[in-house]
């Protein structure tokens, strides 16, 4: 007979509700753990309200007038006298139906924690030390929560420039896109990683002209150099301009034009309706009480853990951007899951980072897992490659697909896949394959000899797999 663990005496409080916070929350309450989450914005946190959902179901709304743009590639008439179509966009209906999606989203979370078993405070935590928590909740009550683990989640905010201050109308950091009503006619995007090439390819697919700040000599730099190119190659074809090698000095209202002048580090002005700032965030860790308990944290203000999400205290544990990890919802997720699999003493399996699938939504999306190319040319793994365009597949051109990639890396003599890139439509569901070869360690001929539908996408990865087989 098996014995059930009882953990009805854990006292797990969570600061944040975001994904790390919200999945540890239910974890922990399954194993019927006594937990309370603190959560000032709503369940969900960032990622549900002002990051991840929102800026996805904007995408969303840029793809499908990007899809009918190929209509007549298709050869289907969508109007008389447009060549192209003109397609109209409600901005305000757009932003109106992601507010709506995500407070939705929100309520939903809290409705399933609280269907669970946890204590949802609409509120703000405080560490007084290792095991009290200082509560200021929303009715302005202030009270002390003891805790026999401690799991922060608190997030970050958008990183301002001082020379180019937010006023929610013509300069905006991205939480505050949502709030206009009428689409940029010209936005100036300040900032070519993920976050700045997501929005200049979101509101390019909405209509507005788009010029793209980069202080880098490409788009997405860190990132995959290919995957970039076919990004950049996509901007120059759609005409987004692309200013690479340009630092954005500051931004000011022009109100002659009723717009925006930014001003670059050699001089250089653009002008446009509106700005979006993109340069980074910077984690929420500051009035925490970090200091007083001796939490450590590194010199970007990052609280710092193990592989287990511990910090240097031992009942203290962190999970989410806020730990500089990844700034990724699904690896907030699972450093929640973790920590509580350790704090409980439950099996636990560290989080890999190099097993991380992670997808930019441009169009095309971009999906990347494991190893890199550029780490192969390092020399740190030994791994040979296959790249497919998935311009020659039929399934791409019967969908007037002409940019994108498949590409996969398999380690040398071995065959054991260890990484791989996905460009194109539905990259983020394309990736799963090869994320579940790098997690499963499987070789390339797992994948080869696995029947693909006829005509797929996806056919393109079991293509590269039979490239990457060794005759033996």
């Amino acid at each position: 007979m098996t014995l059930k663990t009882d953990y009805s005496s854990h006292k797990l409080v969570i600061l944040g509700g975001g994904p790390g916070g919200y999945e540890a929350a239910l974890v922990a309450a399954s194993h019927g753990a006594d937990v309370t989450i603190i959560e000032d914005k709503g369940m969900g946190g960032s990622a549900v309200l002002t990051d991840v959902v929102p800026s996805k179901t904007l995408i969303t709304s840029a793809d499908a007038r990007n899809r009918f743009g190929k209509a007549q590639e298709l050869a289907i008439s969508v109007g008389e006298d447009d060549n192209p179509p003109q397609i109209s966009v409600d901005l305000a209906k757009v932003n109106q139906r992601l507010i709506d999606l995500a407070l939705q989203q929100s309520h939903d979370i809290k409705r399933t924690l609280e269907r669970n078993g946890v204590k949802v405070i609409a509120g703000r935590g405080t560490l007084i030390d290792r095991n009290t928590v200082q509560v200021t909740d929303a009715d302005g009550l202030t009270y002390e929560l003891n805790a026999e683990f401690i799991l922060l989640a608190v997030g970050t905010h958008p990183r301002e420039l001082p020379t180019a201050q937010p006023d929610g109308q013509r300069i905006l950091n991205w939480t505050q896109l949502y709030d206009l009503k009428e689409l940029p006619t010209d936005l100036i995007v300040v900032g070519s990683g993920v976050t700045g090439a997501e929005f200049a390819s979101a509101y390019d697919g909405l209509g507005s002209n788009v010029t793209l700040i980069s202080s880098r000599d490409q788009v997405l730099p860190g990132e995959d150099g290919d995957a970039a190119t076919v990004l950049e190659n996509v901007f120059e074809r759609k005409g987004v301009r692309v200013l690479p090698r340009s630092r954005a000095e500051g931004a000011e209202y022009n109100e002659a034009d009723d717009g925006v002048v930014v001003t670059l580090s050699d001089g250089r002005k653009v002008a446009g309706s509106h700005v979006l700032i993109a340069v980074g965030s910077i984690p929420n860790t500051d009035n925490l009480g970090l200091d007083a308990v001796g939490v450590e944290i590194s010199e970007t203000g990052h609280i710092n853990v193990d592989r287990v999400s511990r910090t240097n205290i031992s009942n203290i544990y962190a999970a989410g951007d806020c730990t500089g990890v990844y700034p990724l919802a699904s690896v907030a997720a699972m450093q929640g899951r973790v920590a509580v699999s350790h704090m409980l003493g439950d099996t636990v399996k560290p989080l890999r980072t190099h097993q991380v699938a992670a997808n930019i939504f441009t169009a095309p999306e971009i999906a990347t897992v494991g190893v890199s190319q550029s780490e192969i040319e390092a020399g740190k793994y030994q791994a040979d490659m296959v790249m497919l365009p998935l311009a020659t597949n039929a399934r791409a051109k019967m969908l007037a697909v002409e940019d994108g990639f498949i590409k996969i890396f398999a380690r040398k003599h071995s065959g054991t896949v260890i990484g791989g890139v996905v460009v194109g439509p539905r990259a983020s569901e394309l990736i799963f394959p090869l994320s579940l070869a790098v997690d499963k360690k499987l070789h390339v001929d797992d994948i080869a000899e696995t029947f693909a539908v006829y005509p797929s996408l996806s056919g393109s990865i079991s293509e590269a797999a039979r490239q990457l087989h060794i005759m033996q």
